[in-house]
Parts: structure tokens; sequence; C-alpha cells
């Protein structure tokens, strides 16, 4: 099992599909990673974006009130395994944790991620489904603040007036 985290969700219009992207907890090259791209619908990219977001609406939404149900049954979401991949279809278990015992749930990964993200509980990939689904994203490093800061500091400290004079620029005689 390999830990993931949220990289991004892209959620597009009515008619075309949002996309989850997944990415590794792990170590990697500097500036390189694998993503896990899943592509969703509106309805379950709207429940992800209100899960990172930590939105909390007027009224209990299906995630909420499963939560609920499941706390009032004193149990909890111990964790998610995204287990399966066929052709775009992924498949996922989410396991609770009731009274010291680990109950297995088929879920869709939309889902049992809407639901881990909400308890703030790990999520996992095996590592077979991560060899098969997921991408080599090479991102571009961000510039060190300090190290810009730092430059533009030196840039000012070694300004003089004339660094503005452009030859035309003749002092003026009285």
């Amino acid at each position: 099992m390999v830990p993931l985290r949220v990289l991004t969700l892209i959620v597009t219009g009515p008619t075309q599909p949002s996309i989850l992207v997944l990415e590794p907890v792990e170590d990697s090259p500097e500036g390189k990673s694998r993503i896990i791209p899943i592509w969703i619908g509106t309805q379950e990219a709207t429940q992800l974006g209100i899960a990172i977001e930590h939105l909390k609406l007027p009224r209990p939404t299906t995630h909420d009130l499963f939560l609920d149900a499941v706390t009032n049954l004193d149990a909890r979401v111990d964790h998610v395994l995204i287990s399966g991949v066929k052709g775009a279809t992924f498949f996922a278990k989410l396991y609770l944790r009731q009274a010291g015992r680990l109950i297995e749930l088929d879920a869709r990964p939309t889902d049992a991620l809407a639901l881990a993200i909400r308890q703030e509980v790990p999520f996992y990939v095996d590592e077979a489904v991560l060899e098969r689904a997921s991408f080599p994203y090479v991102f571009r490093k961000r510039p060190d603040d300090e190290a810009v800061m730092q430059e533009f500091r030196t840039f000012l400290d070694t300004l003089a007036p004339d660094d503005f004079a452009t030859g035309d620029d003749a002092p003026l005689e009285s």
C-alpha cells in the first residue's frame, strides 16, 4: 500500500468529465513524481470539492449522513484503499473500525475518498494499481523566494543614479 494525497481536482462543465489527480506520498527525485488521474462526474467532483475545501453546508450531504450514521454506531472511517483498476474504472475499499474490528466495504473511489478527506484519515493505492494507472509527472521547480529577494537586494545595493543616465541626459548647466 502506497499512501496518497490529492494533488488537484479539475472541475469542468456539466457535459465534460472532471479529473481527480492523486499523487503518491513518497520520496521521489527533485521535481519528479507520479500522478494517478481519475476521470469523474460533476456530482462526484462537487462532493470531493466540498470535502477538500472543508465546506459546511446548511443541510447534510449524503456523505455527512453516512459519517453521522457510522459515528452513532460507534465506528469510524479507518482508511481507504484504491484496490483495483480495469480500463478507466477504479475500485476501492472503505475500511471502518468498530470495537477493535476492521470492516471492509466495497466503494466507489470518489465516495470513499470524500469520506476519508472529511475524516482526515489516510488513503492508499495498491502498488500494482499505482504501476498500471500512474503517469510520470515532471514539475518546474519554484524559485526560492528568499534567493530571489536576496538577488533583488544586491541589485538595489549596487544601484547608482548614474545607472539611469541615457547619454542624452547631460547635466544642466546654469
